[in-house]
């Protein structure tokens, strides 16, 4: 069992959550139920399964939640090239968000590995 607050991906990806959240209020407000909700369900996942998986009392079921985290982490990805490639986001803060979702991302397999060992 871990303290999840002690978790440096925990910080991270909640840190995350919060630019995520910034970035799709400037979202059209068309969007409001399509890549905003869709988006902002994605990031608050990421660090809410880190968080989960934390109390669990074997090493697995902590690493089925990192799992889960991971997958979240993937369908944020595509979800930030899709704002790309519409013009949601321009091409600077998404390399950005990008660079720091990958970072995340890194550390969660990280993470996964020390639990599986």
């Amino acid at each position: 069992m871990h303290n999840f607050r002690n978790l440096k991906v925990w910080q991270k990806s909640v840190d995350f959550a919060v630019k995520i959240y910034l970035e799709t209020k400037e979202f059209p407000k068309e969007e409001k139920f399509g890549m905003v909700s869709q988006m902002r369900r994605a990031r608050v996942s990421v660090p809410s399964n880190i968080a989960e998986g934390s109390a669990k009392s074997s090493g697995k079921a902590f690493s089925n939640s990192l799992e889960i985290s991971l997958g979240e982490s993937y369908e944020l990805e595509t979800q930030l090239e899709i704002s790309k490639r519409v013009g949601l986001l321009d091409e600077e803060k998404s390399s950005s968000l990008h660079e720091d979702l990958v970072e995340i991302q890194r550390m969660i397999n990280g993470l996964k590995s020390k639990v599986e060992s």
